[in-house]
């Protein structure tokens, strides 16, 4: 099979939507997440994300990368104006609703109410989540950084509070994701269902 090389002056060269694509995806699998947050009216939205990302576990934070505010960004709006968002785990079940909520609606239209996902509330937590989403992870938002080099934002949050269903856990606290049937997004567009192959030990030199 041949191997095929594109340089940059051909992908800047290339149609809009062919560079988004090919740019998407030949970074690999990313996180399929979907952001719910409320604002002060109490109105909901909810968007689907594939940038959440670990930044560590002591303390235990989360990142995302937002494109430019350029444009009204609801999600961004409503998490520095009220300081708290979900983080909700999409799986086989939810795909063409979870795309869905990437349609540009207007700040009036929840969401949620374009959808069949359902807005539940656990524990006395401030935002809504994801009903059915097998792991869902309280936020608080912390700090951003601006990536000069495209305009888009870093945004930093810690992780407040963990919701999992309880036959993904294995005995050392390990979420084992594909018991929930849990996806990864390929590019833009491509929802994925992984299967754990192996898990291995923490690894030490000549071991």
């Amino acid at each position: 099979m041949s191997l095929i090389r594109i340089d940059r002056a051909e992908i800047e060269k290339m149609d809009r939507i062919e560079r988004l694509n090919l740019v998407n995806s030949c970074t690999g699998y990313k996180s399929a997440n979907l952001i719910a947050t409320i604002n002060n009216q109490g109105k909901t939205n909810l968007a689907v994300f594939s940038s959440i990302t670990h930044l560590g576990s002591d303390p235990a934070l989360l990142s995302f990368i937002l494109r430019p505010t350029t444009v009204p960004r609801h999600t961004y709006k409503n998490i520095i104006d009220y300081g708290f968002f979900s983080v909700n785990h999409i799986t086989i079940d939810h795909i063409p609703d979870a795309h869905h909520t990437s349609a540009n609606y207007s700040e009036e239209i929840s969401e949620f109410d374009m959808t069949n996902l359902e807005a539940v509330y656990h524990g006395g937590c401030p935002v809504p989540f994801v009903k059915n989403s097998p792991v869902k992870l309280l936020c608080k938002y912390v700090n951003e950084y601006l990536i000069k080099e495209n305009g888009c934002l870093h945004v930093i949050a810690s992780i407040e509070a963990i919701f999992y269903e309880s036959h993904m856990l294995s005995e050392d606290k390990w979420l084992q994701l594909d018991k929930g049937k849990i996806l990864t997004i390929n590019g833009l567009d491509g929802y994925a269902l992984p299967k754990l192959i192996e898990r291995f030990p923490y690894a030490r030199p000549k071991k």
